[in-house]
């Protein structure tokens, strides 16, 4: 499965990679809305890990825009938060669900 990360804290994207490489193929990290929308579109991943809060464009925004170009992507949004409403937003743009980022690494996996 290929996988890429759109999260502005390097940190935590490095954490994931290293988390996930061993058993998905990371083809490529942003850190902005504007970077995930044409990353998507030359990357091709199966899915996106979205953070909610990046700059240039939220992660809600850049799901929208980048299902409207390619639908076949499965977008999963990283949050620190569980606030309904922001989720609820989240899904209607078109992610599939969400994680929040306190799991545990097998929870993520």
């Amino acid at each position: 499965m290929r996988i890429m990360i759109a999260n502005d804290d390097p940190l935590y994207v490095e954490g994931l990679k290293n988390l996930l490489q061993e058993d998905f193929d990371i083809v490529s990290t942003v850190s902005t809305g504007p970077e995930a929308i044409e990353e998507a579109c030359r990357a091709k991943p199966d899915v996106i890990l979205m953070d909610i809060n990046m700059p240039g464009l939220d992660g809600i925004a850049a799901t929208r825009e980048i299902l409207s170009r390619q639908p076949d992507i499965k977008i999963l949004m990283l949050t620190g938060f569980g606030e309904a409403d922001t989720l609820y937003r989240a899904v209607r743009a078109g992610a599939v669900g969400y994680l929040l980022k306190d799991l545990a690494d097998t929870e993520i996996i």
